[in-house]
């Protein structure tokens, strides 16, 4: 069982004079990733660096530190407490003492950590996406379906009717495909599209 986190989430501490800063949020794609760096970019601090991990990707990045130093204890934290789809910046800025590799190790991975204890977990579902067409007059009743189950889609008209992309979690698809099939009287048929993540 994997989790992410529910909302972004900071933490802060002194160490020796250095005030370490982490910030962990969700993230569903690298695009957000970039989003959420751009967003906590600043330029007053000594280093900023990070880790995340979105389904078998991960990235992590010392940002100037000694290699192996702040990105890989970091990560290491976010696959300790079984998290996914979650990125962690820790900035830190110098106060004079230089911590030495296991006390970098220590402070990064340690705030990193206590970060991640304060945030709230929820578990991660996987989803998949699924497409179908459907007529006009029946969009209303997939839209009120979709809508009540809190379920992700985006809609497109086209000249035949609704094509709808949506992204189901694995216990509402066989429910979907009942209804599409109902409701088209068999005409339409739910489509799983294959993913290249895992």
């Amino acid at each position: 069982m994997t989790f992410t986190l529910a909302t972004e989430t900071a933490y802060e501490e002194e160490i020796k004079k250095s005030r370490f800063q982490a910030i962990a949020a969700p993230v569903e794609n690298e695009q957000q990733v970039k989003e959420f760096l751009e967003k906590h970019l600043d330029v007053s601090t000594t280093h900023q660096c990070w880790a995340w991990k979105i389904g078998h990707n991960v990235r992590f990045n010392d940002d100037g530190e000694p290699s192996g130093t702040a990105g890989r204890p970091i990560l290491a934290t976010i696959e300790g407490n079984e998290l996914t789809n979650t990125i962690v910046l820790v900035n830190r800025w110098y106060g004079g003492i230089k911590l030495g590799t296991g006390g970098l190790v220590r402070a990064y991975g340690g705030c990193a950590g206590q970060c991640l204890l304060l945030a709230e977990k929820i578990e991660q579902i996987e989803k998949k996406a699924v497409y179908f067409q459907c007529q006009f007059n029946e969009w209303a009743i997939f839209q009120y379906e979709l809508n009540s189950q809190q379920i992700d889609y985006t809609e497109q008209y086209t000249a035949q009717g609704v094509s709808v992309e949506a992204m189901l979690q694995i216990h509402q698809i066989e429910p979907l495909k009942l209804k599409i099939q109902d409701v088209t009287r068999g005409r339409e048929h739910l489509k799983v599209l294959e993913e290249n993540n895992a």
